[in-house]
């Protein structure tokens, strides 16, 4: 098979920086098997792929990516493209089980089918009933699994997949993304290091007038402690504030995500949406994981804030001043580090950082 009968590369152009799953994807378009597993974290252009690989296999040329099948299968309109999405905390048993009779339809239009199913990685107790659907569907039916990890309940359902590995994308990658997107080079690489290779953040921060702002609050916080509570209280709630005001991009994105699905419903006559609480309940997950990325990134300029004091020190000579400010630099980047990792278990934010800014307002004393 030659780079001639592959689906065209622009059928793949919304996957930013992962050459490896594209290739692999494009080189099984045309001799699929029946089930997929596309497997990386949030971000790492699972769904474009997904999506773009569905039409490369509904395609009647194979993926030529500007004919009526792609575009609608590339839109989600495809009628042999069914999408799953979970309706509640993880895909359902339920869920699972109605697969197999999605599974046994006939194509109405083509040769195949293909089935997408996101968060495969939350279908813990489903799995069993997952797997005797993905194990032995019609010739007619390609799964396409999306995962964001892979857990041990879900390793026999993976080795019936073939498995195409998406990490996260590298920062030169979306730096060099958000630069052809008419990003300014300075904010395009603050962007790309906050992203941590998620585009779909990287694509939020882009649009947010104050991200350069918030970085150079936290990169603030070490001058402004002096050891005392308060300071350290007030500071928390600046910075929580901050973090708040990173989310209105995000929230405005699903505040007009509802307003068109409202729509679409009412113009087919239906008196409300259909599954709205699961669509609100998805974008308040998203927004939770915004939060804690927002956070996360915070902290870690924060790091590299006590990190860059403690480089200075050790530059600026051996005397014991110097050496007992550096020690405290060190033991503030490993409290940060650690703080850090304990974001996903700790639901009380505030607590949290007030307890890091009093801690690291008190390491010299």
């Amino acid at each position: 098979m030659t780079d001639l009968d592959l689906p065209s590369p622009g059928l793949f152009e919304a996957v930013v920086g992962q050459p490896g799953a594209v290739g692999a994807l494009r080189a099984s378009a045309r001799r699929p098997v029946h089930a997929y597993l596309l497997n990386g974290p949030a971000g790492s252009g699972k769904r474009q792929a997904a999506a773009a690989f569905a039409a490369a296999l509904l395609c009647p040329s194979g993926g030529c990516g500007h004919c009526g099948v792609c575009r609608r299968a590339l839109a989600g309109t495809h009628p042999e493209l069914v999408v799953v999405e979970r309706t509640g905390a993880a895909l359902g048993v339920d869920q699972a089980r109605a697969l197999v009779g999605l599974a046994q339809r006939r194509p109405l239009e083509g040769v195949r089918q293909v089935i997408v199913v996101h968060d495969v990685h939350l279908a813990l107790r489903s799995a069993p009933a997952l797997l005797k659907t993905v194990e032995e569907p019609p010739a007619s039916t390609v799964f396409v699994l999306l995962a964001d990890g892979l857990p041990p309940e879900l390793a026999t359902v993976a080795s019936r997949c073939a498995v195409v590995q998406f990490p996260p994308v590298p920062r030169a990658a979306v730096e060099e993304w958000l630069a052809g997107r008419g990003t300014p080079a300075d904010l395009a690489a603050a962007i790309a290091e906050g992203a941590a290779g998620d585009v779909d953040r990287a694509r939020l921060l882009a649009e947010d007038q104050q991200f350069a702002e918030r970085l150079a609050l936290w990169r603030s916080v070490p001058g402004v402690l002096d050891g005392h509570g308060a300071t350290a209280a007030a500071m928390a709630r600046t910075l929580l504030a901050a973090v708040d005001s990173g989310l209105e991009p995000l929230r405005a994105g699903h505040a007009a995500e509802l307003e068109r699905l409202t729509e679409e419903s009412e113009a087919l006559g239906e008196r409300a949406l259909p599954g709205r609480r699961e669509v609100t309940d998805r974008q308040h997950r998203e927004e939770r994981r915004w939060r804690t990325d927002e956070l996360r990134v915070g902290l870690g300029v924060l790091a590299r804030a006590y990190r860059d004091r403690l480089t200075d020190r050790v530059d600026g000579g051996a005397g014991a001043r110097q050496v007992e400010e550096a020690r405290a630099y060190g033991r503030a980047v490993d409290l940060i580090t650690s703080v850090t990792a304990s974001l996903e278990h700790n639901p009380n934010e505030t607590l949290l950082l007030e307890a890091l800014l009093v801690r690291l307002g008190t390491l010299g004393d």
